[in-house]
């Protein structure tokens, strides 16, 4: 679920300090110094979507821990996925989402969605400052080798 300064900017990782778009940045180009809708428009022609697992939830503040877990609403990933049949991937952005996307996903899903290829990355959230921006991006990398090979 997108933070407090993405959902008031409506623009995914919108959060200054977030690591994100630097990350596709050495990845894809679609850095910050883009406007939003460049690096959108970067990301698609490397054939990346950017989609929450959560679409609905009650939070106080940014955390994912602040979720209250009986508020999550998924987005439909079953219909996404009939719509874009070329999707092999699923790169969660820390493990909040991979456990998201296991436990309020998976359990509901078609065959299509069970069988995508699944991948922690390392949180790019400010407050996942433990990683150096280095090792975030070469993590980030490994993650979408089938992407970028």
């Amino acid at each position: 679920m997108p933070g407090a300064a993405s959902l008031a900017a409506k623009q995914y990782y919108a959060h200054p300090r977030n690591a994100f778009w630097p990350v596709m940045g050495a990845l894809f180009d679609a850095g910050p110094t883009l406007d939003y809708q460049a690096r959108l428009s970067r990301l698609f022609a490397a054939r990346v979507a950017l989609w929450d697992v959560v679409m609905r939830c009650r939070r106080e503040g940014s955390l994912d821990n602040s979720i209250q877990r009986d508020s999550i609403e998924p987005n439909d990933f079953v219909v996404f996925v009939a719509a874009h049949r070329e999707l092999r991937l699923v790169v969660c952005n820390g493990g909040a989402a991979r456990v998201f996307y296991e436990r309020y996903v998976l359990p509901h899903a078609g065959e299509a969605v069970r069988a995508l290829s699944l991948v922690q990355a390392p949180s790019t959230s400010p407050a996942h400052a433990a990683m150096s921006h280095r090792a975030k991006i070469e993590a980030w990398r490994t993650a979408f080798h089938s992407v970028l090979e």
